[in-house]
């Protein structure tokens, strides 16, 4: 079989496979923008094939005419063509392959470029639903499967048909009824190769869940964390034993793939040979008759061996067809999704911005179904996430990432009412899961409000384009994000187009730019992976820097100190005092000082603003907020 082997078994994927007339469009439009490409590959396809027929024409005509009137020009003349066939086919295959590949890759271009722009305008809902691991296979293996549905299944059907089309048109032309009878052991092939075959899939399938099963007990056992673990609890000798019993199941399933492969390629070597015994049995009887030549008979095994196998390969072509474009299912399916956030076509672009935000009883609860999101999907290599990692038991299929999740409550916010003027300073104070950080979230757009609105400077947020929202609003999270980088493209991030003068000014800002200077790369110091390489209060600093450089009108801040040592914790506070000047600031409080600052307090519990006004005014109502004060904040120094 032509560059393919039982492994093209091992390409199904668990879900049965089903096509459709609207899919297949949709796949043939991705080709569509290549019919350039195509139609010369369809070209090569029919000039390869054609080649293909000629070699055994050529040995007939050696031993037929050239060897027995012992013709040395026929016979030079021969081999010179038997050699040039080779060639012309290698120069055909190569240009072919070419063709293939830029299609191929444009494809892959066009489904990656499509999937990643579609992800970037998803809610965060999305992401907190959606594995990463889900996003990455749906942009890389699926991607590669519906690029091998176009530039690789599509053509090898293709070439089989025409190839087998051909050589059977030649094979009637010589011998009709020595044709039939090469035709006959067809079945046989099929049968073997659905039966075998899908014993090589299940098997091959089977042996790479133990080994994903393997490996992902290796990296829980053999990480930093795991090995602690194990050695604090004396484990070792149990782990080993449960390695050593997952490592014997993969061994096994090994041994039975390749046996299971060596007795499908006898069955095939069986068949083939039954199939050239009755062919040169009745045909060696037809040359002994003087009906047919040696040459004849030569040709025609040639022309049965190239029948059988792409007759073979079409056996299999729409199963491997269809589970191809299942990859096709999978990258439209993303694409399909709706964008829940969406700009209005009429949205109106903020320009000055005074920064008065307004809620009018806005309410808002966390959608945790899995409407609008990805479908699961069981990929063979790959352990199920609901599984336990050691027990191998399933689990429960839990959610994560919501705010709201770690709340006894579904709805997270409830009627929120009031309203913060152009530069005030308001400090969102509350206990754990009151909702704080999932009002902050509401503004910037990440969430839509159930019911109610939000206003700024008397625009209701939905009909304000994105853009402009986003940038007149900067937002410093409690877990700092720093990307795998430089200080210097980290802060740029905020604003491509900052000078070097302004990215200093805004660390002098954020009172990290002593630090920097002191590194021996300075500003070109690579940070690490989320900033692994920094403390936490240089994180943060870089955090604040990055959102002064970009200077927005309006500033929201989790104020996130309490893991801080206390020089961190005071070269942030002085930095937020100059931030803050002049702007409108949400400020989820952690420290008494921002909270003796604050213009408002709003006191939030269970989703509810249950107290608001100024320090004094709140301690003076001796309620939730006095009680707070008294237990978290009073013993901080101011």
């Amino acid at each position: 079989m032509r560059g393919r082997s039982y492994h093209q078994f091992l390409r199904a994927e668990d879900e049965k496979p089903s096509m459709s007339w609207h899919l297949l469009k949709r796949v043939l439009a991705y080709a569509r923008a290549y019919r350039g490409h195509l139609t010369g590959m369809l070209f090569l396809i029919l000039a390869g094939s054609g080649l293909s027929l000629i070699s055994p024409l050529i040995v007939r005509d050696l031993i037929d005419s050239a060897i027995p009137a012992a013709d040395i020009r026929r016979l030079v003349w021969l081999s010179i063509g038997l050699l040039a066939v080779p060639i012309l086919k290698g120069i055909v295959s190569v240009i072919q392959r070419l063709l293939n590949a830029r299609v191929g890759e444009g494809v892959i271009f066009d489904l990656r470029a499509a999937l990643y722009q579609k992800l970037q305008h998803m809610p965060l809902r999305f992401f907190t639903h959606t594995k990463l691991g889900e996003m990455t296979s749906r942009l890389n293996n699926d991607v590669i499967g519906a690029q091998n549905a176009v530039s690789n299944t599509i053509v090898n059907i293709i070439t089989d048909l025409i190839e087998a089309g051909t050589v059977l048109a030649v094979m009637l032309t010589i011998q009709w009824q020595l044709t039939l009878i090469s035709v006959v052991i067809l079945p046989l092939f099929i049968f073997a190769a659905r039966v075998m075959g899908r014993r090589l899939r299940d098997t091959a399938r089977a042996q790479m869940d133990a080994n994903a099963r393997m490996n992902a007990m290796m990296n829980e056992t053999l990480n930093i964390g795991g090995a602690l673990l194990v050695k604090l609890f004396g484990r070792q000798a149990a782990e080993s034993l449960r390695f050593q019993g997952r490592a014997a199941n993969v061994r096994d399933l090994g041994v039975q793939r390749a046996l299971y492969g060596s007795v499908f390629f006898v069955i095939i070597g069986l068949l083939s040979a039954i199939g050239s015994a009755v062919v040169y049995g009745f045909g060696g009887y037809q040359v002994i008759q003087g009906t047919f030549t040696i040459g004849t008979i030569v040709a025609f095994g040639s022309y049965l061996s190239m029948l059988y196998r792409s007759l073979q390969n079409l056996s299999n072509a729409p199963v491997e067809f269809s589970t191809s474009v299942v990859s096709f299912e999978r990258v439209f399916e993303v694409i399909d999704l709706p964008v829940e956030i969406e700009e209005k076509q009429e949205a109106q672009t903020l320009t000055v911005v005074r920064g008065e935000i307004c809620f009018e009883n806005v309410w808002f609860q966390y959608d945790n179904g899995l409407e609008n999101m990805l479908s699961s999907v069981h990929r063979a290599g790959k352990v199920d996430e609901s599984e336990g990692i050691l027990s191998g038991k399933p689990m429960p299929n839990r959610i994560n990432g919501d705010p709201s999740h770690t709340q006894a409550r579904t709805t997270a916010l409830q009627g929120l009412t009031f309203t913060i003027q152009p530069g005030q300073l308001a400090a969102l104070v509350g206990p754990s899961g009151a909702g704080k950080t999932t009002l902050t979230y509401l503004i910037p757009r990440l969430y839509d409000p159930n019911r109610g609105r939000i206003m700024i400077d008397g625009y209701d947020l939905r009909s304000i384009t994105l853009d402009s929202l986003i940038a007149n609003i900067g937002m410093v999270t409690q877990e700092t994000y720093l990307f795998h980088d430089t200080i210097a493209t980290n802060l740029r991030y905020a604003r491509p187009d900052a000078s070097q003068e302004e990215i200093e000014a805004a660390a002098r800002a954020a009172n990290i730019h002593g630090f920097i200077a002191s590194l021996p790369d300075q500003y070109q110091t690579i940070v690490g992976e989320r900033g692994y390489r920094l403390s936490g209060g240089e994180n943060q600093r870089i955090a604040l820097a990055r959102v002064i450089l970009k200077d927005p009108r309006i500033i929201i801040l989790d104020e996130a100190t309490s893991s801080l040592d206390s020089e961190s914790e005071k070269l942030i506070q002085q930095a937020l005092e100059r931030v803050l000047q002049n702007r409108t600031s949400i400020v989820i409080a952690h420290r008494l000082s921002t909270i003796l600052s604050a213009d408002q307090i709003l006191v939030l519990d269970r989703g509810l603003v249950i107290e608001q006004g100024t320090h004094q005014e709140l301690l003076a109502k001796n309620g939730l907020y006095a009680k707070l004060y008294q237990t978290q904040f009073n013993r901080q120094p101011g």
